[in-house]
């Protein structure tokens, strides 16, 4: 999350007014995330999200991101729920930009998390791709495999400026997920930003999942690649195997992973990286002036890339029993 458009009372009121939610009783900004401009509203009848959306956020692909979470919090998943206006519309526009209402979720993210919330996320990933079955439209993920070349061809330079010799290892890793990427794994709706800061806990427990701009139709597994990378490696860069397997044993408490999905989990954390790390390296010299935001370190995920490429089956000591 983060605040790139900021917007006067007079233009917050005009919106609220389409609304039955009250007058705003206070409104703040969020500096988190890079993507769109988040808002925590508090009204007469509530507090909800604002959110206005920018930068990679086509406004094509709102219906998607919107109706998937009402189909899931239709279904007793815990997520942010668009909140339609007095005409039964949920996407309005404010300073000519799409935005939405969203339901207040309740809950505290995990900032280092143990292995026991490593499991509850594990468990809420399942759930959230079980729930999401059945849900009419598609996505295709437009950060996946396919886009990773065309998006390193624009970075190159950046890549060496980062750290010099990175681009000619960038470019092998991405010669190898063109050679064998996994295909035709079990597939449906992913949240493909599954990390932290977006998964919630009370007392120990798995209570929502927010931010589902990046979800699109893909491989279960890939979604768990993500989240093995986010949720399992130390501050130092070691991978936490204890925390990957309670992370893979909660997921599989509600859905088993199939032998084919196991045996990919390997080259999907080292690709999940590789997509982690290019659109960080995009980011980080593509914040605009004055944004109140903080790009996060490409040299973080450079790191994990390291670690796959010198151990590509760390991840599978993650799912031993």
């Amino acid at each position: 999350m983060a605040v790139y458009t900021d917007i006067t009372d007079e233009e917050l009121a005009g919106l609220l007014a389409d609304y039955a939610l009250g007058q705003a009783l206070s409104f703040k900004g969020i500096a988190e995330g890079v993507e769109n401009s988040n808002f925590l509203l508090e009204t007469e009848t509530g507090r909800f999200f604002l959110t206005i959306y920018e930068r990679r956020v086509r406004e094509a692909d709102l219906p998607f991101f919107l109706g998937l979470m009402g189909w899931l919090a239709g279904r007793g998943y815990p997520c942010p729920t668009p909140i339609a206006d007095r005409a039964g519309e949920v996407l309005k526009r404010v300073r000519g930009k799409p935005c939405v209402i969203v339901s207040f979720l309740s809950g505290l993210s995990a900032r280092r998390p143990s292995a026991a919330l490593c499991r509850a996320a594990g468990e809420g990933l399942a759930w959230l791709h079980a729930a999401g079955e059945g849900f009419p439209l598609r996505r295709d993920n437009d950060l996946g495999e396919a886009a990773w070349s065309p998006l390193f061809s624009t970075l190159k330079d950046a890549a060496e400026a980062l750290k010099p010799g990175l681009s000619a290892v960038i470019e092998a890793d991405l010669a190898r997920f063109d050679r064998g990427w996994p295909k035709d794994l079990p597939a449906g709706v992913i949240h493909a930003d599954y990390f932290p800061d977006n998964v919630f806990f009370q007392s120990g427990s798995f209570s929502g999942a927010i931010d589902f701009y990046f979800a699109c139709t893909d491989a279960y597994a890939y979604d768990i690649a993500v989240a093995l990378n986010a949720w399992c490696f130390e501050p130092d860069g070691s991978f936490n195997i204890t925390a990957a397997r309670q992370l893979v044993a909660g997921y599989e408490a509600r859905r088993p992973l199939s032998g084919a999905e196991r045996a990919a989990l390997p080259i999907l954390a080292h690709g999940a990286a590789m997509r982690f790390f290019l659109t960080r390296l995009h980011d980080w010299g593509a914040t605009p002036a004055g944004a109140l935001v903080r790009p996060k370190d490409p040299l973080e995920y450079e790191r994990k890339l390291a670690v796959h490429r010198a151990s590509p089956d760390l991840v599978l000591f993650g799912t031993a029993a």
